[in-house]
């Protein structure tokens, strides 16, 4: 009788975690989620391909997200799915609650493609994807 419910319940299990985990692929960005997303991105490429005289501006990060996502939290939320999709990408150990599948997507695509025109033409690329990030609030000129 023991077997007889592991085997059914297994199955059961693997079921489940097939409905939610299409769930959550089914999930899609906000406008909002989407342009701050993008946004974030394009600014962490310019500081990962060293461009010069630019770095982070958290706190101006986090007020961008917050007019953006409605409030700081939203935008930390945010942050952190980034944070975690790298962390995903990287192989490292990461929280799977926070894990988006759609933010690891949109991600990917606008590193790809804000990395591609750094390498590039990595003079005009590091100044126009630079100062967007400094206009926008998120990188900051030293």
């Amino acid at each position: 009788m023991i077997r007889l419910r592991k085997k059914i319940k297994l199955p059961a299990v693997a079921m489940l975690a097939m409905i939610v985990s299409g769930s959550a692929r089914a999930a899609a960005l906000s406008d909002a989620e989407a342009t701050f997303l993008d946004q974030l991105v394009t600014a962490s490429v310019v500081l990962e391909q060293r461009c010069d005289g630019y770095e982070v501006d958290g706190a101006g990060g986090v007020q961008l997200g917050a007019r953006l996502l409605g409030s700081p939290e939203a935008a930390m939320a945010m942050i952190d799915a980034y944070a975690v999709a790298i962390k995903a990408r990287d192989g490292e150990s990461y929280d799977p609650g926070k894990f988006r599948p759609e933010v690891s997507d949109a991600a990917g695509k606008t590193f790809r493609r804000v990395r591609t025109d750094l390498i590039r033409n990595p003079q005009r690329a590091c100044a126009d994807y630079g100062d967007a990030g400094v206009d926008r609030g998120l990188l900051r000129r030293y």
